[in-house]
């Protein structure tokens, strides 16, 4: 499994991109379209398949960066 320091590592805000919001990995892909498509019950499967790019770890990344947020 993967580290809690690993995982958030893989969240990364640019000022610039995307608003400068969350990101997974740089990619253009915000951290909170990840936890919209979760909440609506879209399989991480799912998700994997609909972003070739991602891997279960960022995944589970967008949901630790979303536990820390206070």
């Amino acid at each position: 499994m993967n580290s809690k320091t690993s995982l958030i590592a893989r969240i990364t805000q640019t000022p610039g991109q995307c608003g400068g919001r969350p990101c997974i990995r740089g990619m253009r892909i915000r951290v909170t379209d990840i936890l919209e498509m979760l909440a609506e019950n879209v399989s991480v499967t799912e998700i994997l398949e609909d972003f070739p790019d991602l891997e279960l770890a960022d995944i589970q990344g967008c949901l630790l960066f979303a536990a820390r947020r206070n």
